[in-house]
């Protein structure tokens, strides 16, 4: 069976985002889509930490360290870009204005509840941070993840067990093995690696699934 690594699952979610919205990306794995994002198609990319209109990851020896994004890594600005102070960007997350957030998840539930900032683990980040209010603001919340824990258990689950970053916020899913829509009527397959059959993917995931 394939999986898709890193890059490809940023580039699905690249191809997913529409010329003109505003985006954020969440820190870790959610970065990664900046660098697919075609050149000639214009999405405007929010960090929290002020500044609209970031633009890919710099060449290795080209960092200017007084630019970064909120995850502290090395960030490039397209023409136009804006800085300004963090909490008028936590107001245009709060008050709507971005059209998708694409954040990492450690689950997803079947109803869109989020959890991905603490799953008691000793060495957890200290609290939830801005991911409570791009899930709660962003008008879409794209999730990337693997679909799998390390032994073998669905981060796609019935209800989270871990500690919730929103609730019934997420739309979509983009994991390694396929790629889910979070709807009214359940969890839809909408995408699925080359090689996965719909029902191996039921088996893994565990919860009820549509097929697209």
């Amino acid at each position: 069976m394939n999986k898709m690594n890193r890059d490809q699952i940023a580039a699905r979610v690249a191809r997913d985002i529409p010329e003109g919205a505003y985006v954020n990306l969440g820190i870790g794995l959610p970065t990664l889509v900046a660098n697919h994002l075609p050149a000639d198609r214009e999405v405007l990319l929010h960090t929290e930490n002020g500044l609209l209109g970031m633009g890919p990851a710099p060449a290795k020896g080209k960092e200017d360290w007084d630019l970064i994004n909120a995850g502290k890594q090395p960030v490039t600005t397209l023409p136009g870009a804006a800085f300004f102070h963090h909490a008028d960007s936590f107001g245009m997350m709060r008050g709507g204005h971005l059209d998708i957030c694409v954040l990492g998840a450690f689950q997803v539930s079947v109803k869109g509840d989020l959890a991905n900032w603490h799953t008691g683990a000793p060495d957890a980040i200290p609290a939830v941070g801005g991911a409570m209010d791009l899930a709660i603001g962003a008008k879409d919340v794209f999730v990337m993840m693997d679909l799998l824990t390390k032994t073998g258990e669905s981060k796609l689950v019935a209800a989270c067990t871990y500690p919730l970053t929103g609730v019934a916020c997420v739309s979509r899913v983009y994991s390694d093995l396929a790629v889910f829509d979070i709807t009214s009527d359940g969890v839809r397959v909408i995408d699925r690696v080359d090689g996965l059959s719909f029902d191996e993917l039921q088996r893994l995931c565990n919860v009820p699934l549509l097929k697209d």
